[in-house]
C-alpha cells in the first residue's frame, strides 16, 4: 500500500486536474450557446434557399445546367476534412479522419493511387493526424477558427468553385461533423460540387413566381451564393459540434476525477487508520515490555 504522503500528493494532483477540466467544460458550454444559435439561425435560411432552387427548377420547361452543376467523371477529386485546431474533445477529430480515410478507401482509391486526389484540411488536428497516417495534405485553412465569418467561408468556397469551373477538380467532397445536440454529432461526407439539382417532377406543385429577367439567369446567380451558404453551414455545424464534444468530454473527465478523488481519499483514510493502529500496537507492546522487565 502506498504511503500517506504519496496518496496525498496524488489527491492534490487529481484535484488540480479536476479544476482544469471543470473550467474547460464551462468555457465550452458558453461557446456552445453562441455556436448553437448560429447553427439554428442558418439552417432555416439554407432550407429556404433549397426550396427556392427547387421551385426555379420546376418552373422551367428545360433542364437547367450551369458550370457548377456539370457532372463529369471524377478523375480529379478534392476532399476537404473539417476538424478543429485543438484536442481534448473526445472522438470529434478522430471521427473526421476515420470518415475521410473510409471515403478514400471505398470510393476514390484509384484517384489516390494515381495522385489525382487532393486533401485540404480545415483545422490543425485533421492535418496532423492525416499526415501521420501517410496522406499528403496540400493546404490547411486553420486560421478560419481564429475569426470564423461568412466572408472567410465564402472566400474558401469561392476558390473551390473556381477550381471546379477550371476543371482542376471534378468533384469536391466535404467531411464534417453535423451538429445534432451537445451530446450527439454525426460525421457526414457530402458532395459540394457539382451541385445536385432537384429533379423536375410534374406531379409536384410549385409556387407561381414571375421571374425577371429569366429563370436561367436567376439560377446562375443563386447557385454560387447557395454553395457558399451551404459550405458556411457545414463549418458552423463543425464548430458547434466541437464545443459540444469538448463540453461532454470535459464533463466526463470531471466526473471521473471526482470518482478517483473519492477512491483515493478512502485509500488515504484506510492507510491513515492502519498507521494509527500500528502506532497504538507499538506503544502497547512497549508498555508491556517495560512491565515485564
Amino acid at each position: 500500500m502506498a504511503n500517506l504522503k504519496d496518496i496525498k500528493i496524488r489527491i492534490n494532483s487529481v484535484k488540480t486536474t479536476r479544476q482544469v477540466t471543470s473550467a474547460m467544460k464551462m468555457v465550452s458550454a458558453a461557446k456552445l450557446k453562441k455556436a448553437h444559435d448560429d447553427v439554428a439561425h442558418i439552417h432555416p435560411y439554407v432550407e429556404k434557399m433549397s426550396h427556392i432552387i427547387y421551385d426555379l427548377v420546376n418552373s422551367s420547361t428545360e433542364e437547367i445546367k450551369t458550370e457548377l452543376t456539370e457532372h463529369r467523371e471524377p478523375d480529379h477529386v478534392l476532399v476537404v476534412a473539417i476538424a478543429s485546431n485543438r484536442g481534448l474533445c473526445g472522438a470529434f477529430n478522430s471521427n473526421v479522419v476515420k470518415k475521410t480515410e473510409e471515403l478514400i478507401r471505398e470510393k476514390f482509391s484509384a484517384q489516390h493511387k494515381n495522385n489525382y486526389l487532393t486533401i485540404i484540411a480545415i483545422g490543425k488536428q485533421a492535418e496532423k493526424v492525416l499526415k501521420q497516417h501517410g496522406y499528403q495534405v496540400s493546404e490547411n485553412y486553420s486560421d478560419f477558427y481564429s475569426a470564423p465569418s461568412f466572408d472567410a467561408a465564402a472566400e474558401i468556397a469561392g476558390s473551390f468553385m473556381d477550381d471546379f469551373i477550371n476543371k482542376k477538380y471534378d468533384r469536391v467532397i466535404i467531411v464534417y461533423n453535423e451538429f445534432i445536440n451537445a451530446v450527439n454529432q454525426v460525421v457526414r461526407a457530402e458532395q459540394l460540387l457539382p451541385l445536385e439539382m432537384p429533379v423536375n417532377r410534374e406531379d409536384v406543385k410549385y409556387r407561381d413566381y414571375i421571374f425577371e429577367p429569366d429563370v436561367d439567369s436567376i439560377i446562375r446567380m443563386i447557385i454560387p451564393e447557395a454553395l457558399k451558404t451551404l459550405f458556411y453551414k457545414m463549418l458552423l455545424d463543425s464548430i458547434a459540434s466541437e464545443h459540444g464534444a469538448r463540453m461532454t468530454s470535459m464533463h466526463k473527465a470531471t466526473d471521473n476525477a471526482t470518482d478517483l478523488i473519492n477512491d483515493l481519499e478512502l485509500e488515504y483514510n484506510k492507510a491513515r487508520q492502519g498507521a494509527i493502529t500500528k502506532e497504538i500496537l507499538e506503544i502497547v507492546s512497549g508498555a508491556e515490555a517495560l512491565k515485564s522487565s
